[in-house]
């Protein structure tokens, strides 16, 4: 009698606890959506949807979580500039979609640079970095607006004097690499570590991937304009773009700005003139200003100079206005940053030098 009063209680519970867990599986967003439901997901969905040309964002597990906080406090660190102000989330602002919102950034005694900076979200999905890819990876970008007149405005011997400077500094050094020792090669890695993690999964567009009722009528229909008017050509991949360098102005030349060079900077050949790497359109909706030379703020604006200059056509305002839809599906989740405190200077800590 026993035997069979504690099996009904456990039929009873089992069914409770079904009934009241898989609903939460299936919430609406839930990346374990089972896919129950008009606006659950399927696998029949996620099967055709994954041979697209555009790849859902992977989550990211942090391998090396000591190196990965010390290259926050270093992306963080004002101290790596000559000034003592500027640090590289001054441009690259973890705030504001990993820009700074600016037609160009404000470097050392309020230079203006001559460039856009593009976002560092999703940065480790470029094939290179820069506009003009002269830096291979993101550790050799780390080193480069350090020692740049115009941006941080240091050398790296200053800037690795000021960490040596710095107990707190030495003893995570040494925890990360096992030793003391630190130079700008070690600065660079960590940095880039960090900037490995800043990638933004879990866009409305990547749920759509993989299987879930996420976009509207609209946003579909821009996305398959966007396939269909070639702009898939070059924006495709993790990053919906970065990974392929192209002329701006392929079929018509671009004549706004006719100064900078793109790659040609770094091959010296000819054909690398007004060649630049692709930009990722990841979260594009909160990186205005636009292109190389920030010619335009507005996004549908963007579309109608791609159209017209890349692909050689005009788009109807319907059309440009499915495709901006379909971009705006693109934001994803954004880095959960808790900004670091950084240990103080000592008597032993270069001084702060405007000039």
């Amino acid at each position: 009698m026993k035997i069979m009063k504690f099996s009904a209680i456990s039929c009873l519970l089992a069914f409770v606890v079904i009934n009241g867990v898989m609903p939460a599986l299936t919430i609406a967003g839930g990346l374990i959506d089972m896919g129950y439901g008009s606006r659950g997901g399927s696998m029949l969905s996620a099967s055709i949807r994954s041979k697209e040309p555009i790849q859902p964002i992977p989550i990211s597990f942090d391998d090396d979580r000591a190196k990965i906080e010390l290259g926050k406090k270093l992306f963080f660190e004002p101290r790596l500039s000559k000034s003592g102000w500027i640090s590289c989330n001054s441009c690259h602002n973890l705030s504001t979609g990993g820009a700074d919102n600016l037609p160009s950034s404000i470097g050392h005694k309020w230079l203006f640079g001559p460039i856009n900076s593009p976002t560092v979200l999703n940065a480790k999905f470029n094939l290179a970095q820069f506009w003009d890819g002269r830096a291979k990876d993101l550790k050799e970008q780390a080193g480069g607006p350090i020692a740049n007149p115009m941006e941080m405005a240091a050398t790296h011997e200053l800037a690795v004097s000021v960490l040596q400077s710095i107990p707190e500094y030495v003893g995570w050094f040494k925890e990360v690499y096992g030793d003391e020792k630190i130079d700008i090669d070690r600065v660079t890695d960590a940095i880039a570590a960090f900037e490995e993690t800043l990638t933004t999964p879990n866009s409305r567009f990547d749920l759509w991937l993989r299987g879930y009722d996420r976009i509207s009528q609209s946003e579909e229909e821009g996305y398959a304009l966007f396939k269909d008017k070639g702009c898939i050509d070059c924006h495709n991949g993790f990053g919906v773009g970065g990974n392929s360098f192209q002329k701006f102005g392929i079929v018509k030349p671009y004549d706004k700005d006719t100064q900078t060079l793109g790659r040609y900077n770094v091959t010296k050949n000819e054909k690398d003139t007004y060649v630049f790497k692709v930009p990722l359109l990841r979260n594009i909706a909160l990186t205005a200003p636009y292109f190389h030379d920030a010619s335009t703020w507005n996004l549908s604006e963007a579309v109608n100079v791609m159209a017209e200059y890349q692909l050689g056509i005009t788009l109807t305002e319907d059309e440009t206005n499915k495709i901006v839809a379909f971009l705006q599906t693109l934001t994803g989740d954004q880095p959960s940053i808790i900004f670091p405190i950084l240990p103080p200077s000592n008597e032993n800590t270069q001084k702060p030098n405007r000039n």
